[in-house]
């Protein structure tokens, strides 16, 4: 019986543990990345332990979230983060150089590495063959820390490729026709591993694209094999060096199947509030657009905007139409700068912003009042944009580009426009926008600006846990409804105190202060709850709201771990129906708390109605400890 890719690699990287889904494993951690919004708080923690040195082959600190300057904060979390760099040993990459994912595909990806990412778009590294798993602050501080990370080991979901893409279709595609069918609750528990004759029609920058959005499905993570594809990318970067074949047995075994015909994939849409609310362009027909945004870890590879600059070349953006594009490096810059392409995209009436996130997290270029914007980016939740009332459609590329043209929502096979071959380029390596520790200790002193604040901790779980619900939500409540993050909040990263004022303020400004008043509080929410990012201020601003546990119908991966390493109980209802039996304000107890956490089971007594509601734990072993301990930081 053969191994598929990911228990290859997963084997390989053993540390405890026993490899069959479900079970608890330990796995060593050859790489980790940081970035700016998440790292101030990694770099914290990490400091908390009072580490020496770290345990882990390479780990780089990116910049590409907080970048707008418009005060100090943001400048001050850089200086703190390249000092601890320093101290630790840290690759250090300045603003400017481009967004992490991107950056680590050209940089410093391995086949058959493993990579932790304080972003949960970190399972780009799958195009090339890793197993690289988004997870929260706390999780990366400790692998670099020790040297490994513990999970659940996740079902093998095998997508058999077969085909090959049409005109004016394209990864993004793909990506999208799969959350489609399996919902953002699809991958959850799940690696999606791709396979078939499909996989060799794409790059490595296709592949990034699908396992980036692999996110969105709530998978673990995404991997492709590691081919001549592979090859052809790293030698083009210049790290031909480092590639290793790498694929599943032709008999490998897998706990779930599906197969995606490419040839019957078109231009599609996920259309708001959510990456999985997909129709074909076609289907949803010419709709006016305003703003066009092309960039973000999903779609900002050369090869994505060489294709824009081909549509756009001679051409001009629509009137009413803003378009602007964020190229993922500085590396994808420079070429298209020395190429002429960059001109071909200025003088069509794109404006050029920074190699950063940016639109993507709402750190600028928010579109007008109730505008249509189609982006190239991986989620359209309410609001991510900065403007609330803002509908936000996820497309390709190509479409992007050929819709801001013509001023309205546009499959490219009927714009009349043939699309060139992009040829494969060789790129220059340049490490300028990179620093290399030059020391590790601590004498190398710390950078701590005035919006710093220590990150809270929690305490030992108490015997018994009186509680006020402050709180109630539905289905698919997203890390953004938790813990928004745009221009005005992502330069508080570093201060959840005062990030804690405006946790969930989308769904209920109240809440803050019905906590405070409260005291001792807790959350009843429904399905796939805390779904989106690795952000742990998601739940570090409820702890420091003093929110003591979450009873819902189910959780989103990274946000449940989050909570746990943070000392807050996440409790799954045994009856989904007994959520109705919940209101604001109810007073809640748990009685024996310590023992029933140990239990596999908790009961929680509703004062206000009588009734005892029995929920599930989920607990590993290592997670019951964390949450008698109050937090994975106090072990």
């Amino acid at each position: 019986m053969g191994k598929n890719l990911s228990y290859k690699i997963l084997e390989n990287h053993l540390v405890n543990g026993f490899l069959a889904p479900g079970e608890e494993i330990t796995i060593k951690i050859d790489q980790t990345l940081t970035q700016d919004s998440t790292g101030t708080m990694v770099y914290l923690q990490l400091e908390a332990m009072n580490v020496d040195h770290i345990k882990t082959e390479l780990s780089v600190a990116y910049v590409d979230h907080n970048t707008l300057q418009t005060g100090f904060e943001n400048a001050d979390d850089h200086e703190f983060i390249k000092s601890v760099a320093k101290r630790h040993g840290v690759l250090y990459s300045k603003p400017g150089n481009g967004i992490c994912h991107q950056l680590h595909l050209e940089n410093f990806g391995v086949p058959g590495k493993t990579l932790l990412g304080s972003d949960s778009h970190t399972p780009t590294g799958g195009g090339l063959g890793m197993i690289a798993i988004g997870a929260g602050g706390l999780d990366v501080a400790m692998a670099m820390a020790k040297g490994t990370y513990s999970l659940t080991v996740p079902k093998i979901l095998k997508v058999e490729l077969t085909g090959q893409l049409p005109a004016w279709s394209s990864a993004k595609d793909i990506i999208l026709y799969i959350l489609k069918e399996l919902t953002v609750k699809g991958g959850v528990g799940k690696i999606i591993e791709y396979a078939g004759e499909g996989v060799k029609t794409l790059s490595v920058t296709d592949r990034a694209t699908i396992t980036n959005m692999g996110a969105e499905l709530g998978a673990t993570t995404s991997i492709f094999p590691s081919d001549e594809n592979t090859k052809e990318y790293l030698e083009s970067q210049g790290r031909a060096g480092v590639y290793i074949p790498l694929s599943a047995d032709p008999d490998a075994v897998y706990d779930e199947e599906m197969t995606v015909d490419l040839s019957s994939i078109i231009p599609m849409a996920a259309m708001p509030h959510s990456p999985d609310n997909v129709k074909t362009v076609r289907e949803i027909g010419p709709i006016k657009v305003d703003q066009v945004a092309i960039g973000s870890c999903t779609n900002s590879s050369y090869t994505d905007l060489m294709k824009v600059a081909a549509i756009l070349k001679g051409k001009k953006v629509a009137d009413d139409v803003s378009l602007v594009i964020s190229p993922g490096s500085s590396r994808i810059l420079s070429k298209m700068a020395s190429n002429g392409a960059l001109a071909d995209l200025i003088d069509a009436g794109a404006r050029i912003i920074e190699n950063a996130c940016g639109p993507c997290i709402g750190m600028g270029q928010s579109p007008k009042s109730g505008a249509v914007s189609l982006r190239t980016f991986n989620r359209n939740f309410k609001g991510r944009s900065g403007t609330n009332d803002a509908d936000v459609y996820l497309v390709s590329p190509e479409t992007a580009a050929v819709s801001a043209i013509s001023g309205i929502l546009t499959d490219g096979n009927e714009a009349g426009i043939k699309l060139p071959a992009i040829k494969s380029e060789t790129f220059e390596p340049n490490d300028h926008f990179i620093v290399y520790p030059d020391g590790r200790g601590k004498e190398n002193s710390l950078a701590m600006g005035p919006n710093i604040k220590p990150f809270p901790r929690n305490t030992d779980l108490p015997d018994k846990l009186e509680t006020v619900v402050t709180l109630k939500v539905g289905n698919n409540i997203t890390t953004d409804d938790i813990m928004p993050s745009d221009s005005r909040l992502l330069p508080y990263r570093s201060n959840v105190p005062y990030l804690s004022e405006f946790c969930f303020e989308k769904l209920d400004q109240e809440f803050p202060q019905r906590c405070k008043s409260a005291g001792s509080c807790s959350i009843v929410g429904g399905e796939n709850y805390g779904q989106g990012s690795s952000r742990e201020h998601a739940a570090l601003a409820p702890l420091f709201l003093r929110i003591k546990f979450v009873i819902a119908k189910s959780f989103a991966r990274i946000h449940r771990a989050n909570l746990i390493n943070s000392g807050i109980l996440p409790l799954v209802f045994e009856n989904p129906e007994e959520i109705d039996g919940f209101n604001l304000g109810d007073k809640l107890v748990i009685e024996n708390a310590r023992e029933q956490v140990k239990s596999g089971h908790v009961e929680i007594k509703n004062i206000n109605t009588g009734k005892t509601y029995l929920t599930a734990t989920h607990f590993s072993d290592n997670e019951i400890e964390m949450i008698l301990k109050g937090g994975k930081i106090n072990l």
